[in-house]
């Protein structure tokens, strides 16, 4: 049907239109079929974004605690509490010592370049370790060889004010 002729048989027709109302037999069917008819709900997002959005937060949160892990240092104390403490002990130690050595640092200073030399060489030694330690697959071994290096460290230092007190000694004898 083109255009005109739809609107020829309106025309014609008109009457019939605004009298005539559906039967009531039309009406029982149109709502029986309502009744009938299930009303499907569209959400506003497929099913598969969701859960592409799940996994996404999993994502995210896994790498943010991951990430924030990383951050972290690795100390001896999370490997072995035991070794942490030694590595307390020593470390206090050494700083007590070195705090000596400086002081004699004043009166032999060449002396106490060597002896510097000395424990810087193995403080940097242990820095090195402690840089592999956040990556080494055996921890404990590299945990075991910070506290040695330490207990080295505390050595080399006390055989070094041991030869500062035999100088200073014979400075003394050698002045009377």
């Amino acid at each position: 049907m083109n255009k005109r002729s739809i609107e020829e048989y309106i025309k014609e027709n008109k009457k019939e239109f605004d009298f005539k109302t559906p039967s009531d037999q039309l009406w029982a069917r149109i709502d029986a079929g309502l009744d009938k008819e299930k009303v499907k709900k569209k959400s506003g997002m497929p099913f598969w974004f969701g859960i592409a959005a799940s996994l996404m937060l999993i994502m995210t949160v896994t790498f943010i605690y991951t990430y924030r892990n990383r951050d972290q240092e690795l100390q001896i104390a999370d490997i072995s509490p035991v070794y942490g403490k030694k590595e307390m002990k020593f470390a206090s130690l050494i700083e007590e010592k070195k705090d000596s050595l400086q002081v004699f640092a004043k009166k032999n200073p060449v002396l106490y370049a060597k002896f510097s030399a000395d424990l810087n060489q193995l403080d940097g030694d242990y820095e090195k370790m402690k840089k592999d330690l956040q990556n080494s697959p055996n921890q404990e071994v590299v945990v075991r060889a910070m506290v040695k290096n330490l207990e080295l460290q505390l050595q080399v230092i006390n055989q070094q004010l041991s030869i500062i007190h035999q100088v200073n000694q014979y400075k003394e004898e050698n002045q009377i």
